[in-house]
């Protein structure tokens, strides 16, 4: 049987913290940024968790599970 392979859209836009929580940026970022206040384009610069709803999917696509 082949090895699991992880998706690679996953592998790009997910890193995995010291704690083993999902880490993700914001989107809305890269485009149309003139009408965007600088104090919600500072908020979106920085990195967030994932929900705890969506980890399992994510775990999943990452082949953690």
């Amino acid at each position: 049987m082949p090895k699991m392979k992880t998706k690679s859209s996953a592998k790009k836009r997910f890193k995995l913290t010291g704690t083993g929580k999902i880490k993700r940026k914001h989107a809305f970022k890269s485009h149309i940024l003139t009408k965007k206040s600088k104090k919600r384009k500072l908020a979106l610069t920085h990195a967030t968790l994932v929900h705890e709803s969506d980890e399992n999917s994510i775990k999943q696509q990452l082949r953690l599970k």
